[in-house]
């Protein structure tokens, strides 16, 4: 990786980049803390966070909504009463990017 962290990182334009392969995604996850308890699951990192109840769920999802949208690289999340499902990919390249990367650090940080 690079010396900066990847919360201080930003989210870049990608067209014509192609997506991460699997060894490089698998390896970025062993290597970066700030991506502790994603999975890489069907070309997306993937990570399921657990609440105590819909207030703290819906905190956390509009948490999430307001950093994605700073970086304009947006998940998919499935919510239920007292856990959400985030799922990054980078739709313009069909796979995993270091964008993906970028914002999984950052929701990360939310829980810190």
């Amino acid at each position: 990786m690079t010396d900066k962290s990847l919360t201080d990182r930003h989210c870049t334009a990608l067209q014509g980049v192609p997506p991460m392969d699997v060894q490089e995604v698998l390896r970025r996850l062993a290597e970066s803390p700030d991506v502790a308890g994603w999975q890489m699951q069907h070309n997306s990192l993937e990570r399921a966070f657990d609440f105590i109840n819909y207030h703290e769920t819906l905190a956390f999802v509009n948490a999430v909504a307001w950093i994605c949208h700073q970086e304009d690289h947006h998940p998919t999340l499935t919510v239920t009463y007292n856990r959400c499902v985030a799922r990054f990919d980078t739709h313009s390249i069909g796979g995993i990017s270091m964008n993906d990367f970028i914002c999984a650090a950052k929701v990360n940080a939310l829980l810190r």
